[in-house]
């Protein structure tokens, strides 16, 4: 079985309208990013987790890199590439075959070639082979790894890719140093800006460890702090505040975005600090939805309980009854009331994510796991898959466990495109149940009885 590992990161640049959205979007295999002819359109990088032989690799399309920014937004856009440049471990450095080599191509390669990760270049709009005469003059720019690509037609593009992945060493990317237990939990903290995480990190660590400020934003890195307890190892990573993307204005913003979202990638478990004062906001739904589609298990922290708890019963109730409401597509997972300021419940938390840790890293042996679906399937039996006019009973023949952080399963059927979604969670929700998964997102993929000599 596969465990998720942290993978390394590729970021995609190059100054704007060279076709790097077009580029990403067709290793991403769909429309992720928005592509127009208006320069400069991509404002946020994307991540996407892509396949390359066998290696998990996550790909970053980044905004325009313009080495003379100027204003705003143009600073704002410039430090976002910059960062993606600087927290990757490789680059691919996009230009335009068609306009062909400019000055701004030159500064930016003069910027990478300072770096010492792996960079190729790959000349854009190269759409036959007759146009491969163009990527002649790029090899001025001084890289070794030098492709003719079309990223609209998909030409060279993943041979690009794949030389690039092959020289980003196996051991990028590691998420535990070799020097801590294999049983290290490693825990990011994630939130709004000023809900109280290096506070939290602070009373965990029992010491000032971080820095800590009332203004929003002071953490502008992801920290790792490393403790060791009676009961275990934690690796407690502190990180910049996450806002919705369009209330990341500020220069600086975006790139701690990053690095938040990176800290996702390699921890084991994710809380999610909220300020229990202001409820349980859209903006915090949305961190935590990233950290469950990062695949860590998750908790929610209602930080600063203790401004709640002087205040009327009712109005304790009703900030619950909010977090129910607002989690209800993350109804699993757990939620504990704390104060970093004065200690509440504070000697609870690292107990609670080792416990979710352990839910995440859960194997199930395959005949518990077919009992259960032969238990499932017979307590609540599936729709009638629709076949044309004829209407068809759903048969579930087995399932085995593919992976583990996040538990990953794959269900064989007779009949996968027949399953409705309700049908799914349902399962899910048994799965999780039945196996005390609570807290931890499951991956369930559905396949047909001819995939079957596909299972591992």
């Amino acid at each position: 079985m596969n465990e998720q590992t942290p993978a390394p990161w590729i970021a995609i640049v190059g100054r704007p309208n060279v076709g790097k959205s077009t580029l990403f979007n067709r290793y991403a295999g769909r429309r992720r990013a928005i592509v127009d002819d208006i320069p400069g359109l991509t404002r946020d990088r994307i991540v996407q987790s892509v396949d390359v032989d066998g290696r998990r690799v996550l790909l970053v399309d980044t905004a325009g890199f313009e080495p003379a920014a100027t204003g705003t937004l143009g600073e704002a856009v410039q430090a976002q590439a910059r960062e993606a440049v600087r927290g990757a471990d490789a680059i691919l450095f996009v230009v335009d075959g068609a306009v062909g080599l400019l000055p701004e191509d030159e500064a930016i390669a003069q910027e990478l070639r300072r770096s010492d990760r792996p960079v190729a270049l790959l000349v854009n709009k190269i759409d036959t082979p007759r146009q491969e005469s163009r990527v002649g003059e790029f090899h001025r720019l001084g890289f070794s790894r030098v492709y003719g690509i079309s990223a609209e037609h998909g030409r060279g593009a993943w041979d690009a890719l794949e030389a690039v992945v092959e020289e980003i060493p196996e051991d990028v990317g590691d998420a535990t140093p070799s020097d801590l237990p294999e049983d290290t939990v490693r825990i990011a903290l994630v939130g709004r800006p000023n809900v109280g995480k290096s506070s939290l990190v602070n009373r965990l660590l029992g010491e000032q460890r971080m820095v800590v400020s009332e203004e929003g934003g002071t953490t502008r890195d992801a920290v790792d702090s490393v403790l060791v307890r009676t009961d275990g190892t934690y690796v407690l990573v502190d990180t910049a505040g996450l806002r919705r993307r369009g209330r990341r204005d500020r220069v600086g913003e975006k790139p701690s975005a990053m690095l938040a979202l990176r800290s996702l990638d390699r921890a084991d478990v994710a809380l999610v600090v909220t300020d229990a004062s202001e409820g349980f906001t859209d903006q915090d739904a949305g961190v935590l939805g990233l950290a469950r589609e990062s695949g860590c298990a998750t908790a929610i922290l209602l930080n600063k309980w203790d401004v709640i708890a002087r205040a009327p019963a009712s109005d304790r109730e009703r900030v619950r009854e909010n977090l129910v409401q607002r989690i209800r597509f993350a109804a699993d997972v757990p939620h504990l009331a704390v104060s970093a300021k004065t200690g509440m419940r504070v000697d609870r938390v690292l107990a609670l994510a080792r416990s979710l840790a352990q839910a995440g890293r859960t194997r199930i042996p395959t005949a518990e796991l077919n009992r259960w679906l032969a238990e499932a399937t017979h307590a609540h039996e599936p729709s009638l898959a629709q076949r044309g006019t004829r209407r068809r009973p759903l048969r579930f023949l087995y399932v085995t466990q593919t992976g583990t952080r996040p538990p990953s399963f794959v269900i064989f059927c007779s009949d996968p495109s027949g399953v409705k979604e309700s049908y799914r969670r349902y399962l899910e929700n048994r799965l999780r149940e039945r196996f005390h998964l609570a807290g931890t997102p499951i991956r369930i993929t559905l396949r047909g009885r001819r995939e079957k000599s596909g299972a591992s």
